[in-house]
């Protein structure tokens, strides 16, 4: 039960801070489904569908991303840096697994908190969302793999000002190209190869079948059990390098 005190940790900073979470939660979906829900699906249709139902799965996949990634790299790399209590993990009698699946698994609830509050915003808007089993197992990969990816950058990266530099290298890039807010069916075939070699292209791909009722692209998920494999071995090979 290792991994459960670390969780248990960011759980009770997670209820103190409840309504701070779930006021930061609501700004930028709410500012997505205003923008291309009333003002641009109101007029735009895409893949035989209304763009509201087309992009509602994109800022899923897109807010899990950016709570999962900032909740644990940023925290994470200030304590470690500044705060210095990174070390109390280290002198604990605990492995880097149990850390590293702590951390991401504290994560993985930002990131359903930050997807549940999308979905309430987006059946506000009238979007068609179906949901089922296998769209949560998805989630669950998405936050998990941005997570460990979180905890992979904070334990690589040595200074505050870096880390901002890889979320606008990394992250805000990833946000906007992949398959989020547009269909890449239409774009050249080299800068396809590319969006598709990205981990939230694939997390897009899968809500939005699984959201709009369409054959489930299974290629997708083992992608992203993939992803989600490499970058928790990641996490822990710097977590112990750290150490």
């Amino acid at each position: 039960m290792d991994w459960y005190t670390v969780f248990w940790r960011q759980w009770c900073i997670f209820k103190r801070r409840f309504w701070k979470i779930f006021a930061t939660s609501l700004v930028n979906p709410l500012l997505f489904l205003t923008v291309f829900g009333w003002g641009l699906g109101r007029h735009i249709t895409i893949e035989g569908d209304s763009y509201l139902h087309f992009v509602v799965p994109g800022i899923i996949s897109l807010t899990t991303m950016n709570v999962t990634f900032n909740s644990t790299a940023i925290p994470l790399n200030i304590n470690r840096l500044y705060h210095r209590t990174y070390e109390e993990f280290i002198m604990a009698p605990i492995t880097s697994h149990s850390v590293v699946l702590g951390e991401a698994a504290a994560g993985c609830l930002r990131g359903f908190f930050a997807a549940v509050v999308v979905l309430g915003l987006s059946f506000a808007f009238s979007a068609r969302i179906s949901l089922g089993p296998l769209f949560w197992v998805v989630l669950l990969l998405n936050s998990f793999l941005f997570s460990c990816l979180g905890i992979f950058a904070a334990m690589l990266i040595n200074s505050h000002e870096d880390m901002n530099a890889f979320s606008s290298f990394v992250i805000v890039p990833m946000a906007f190209l992949s398959n989020t807010f547009f269909s890449t069916r239409d774009l050249p075939a080299a800068v396809n190869l590319l969006i598709n070699a990205l981990p939230l292209t694939h997390t897009s791909k899968a809500l939005r079948a699984l959201a709009l009722q369409q054959a489930f692209p299974w290629e997708s998920l083992l992608v992203l059990v993939f992803f989600a494999a490499l970058f928790y071995w990641l996490a822990v090979r710097v977590s112990l390098k750290v150490e």
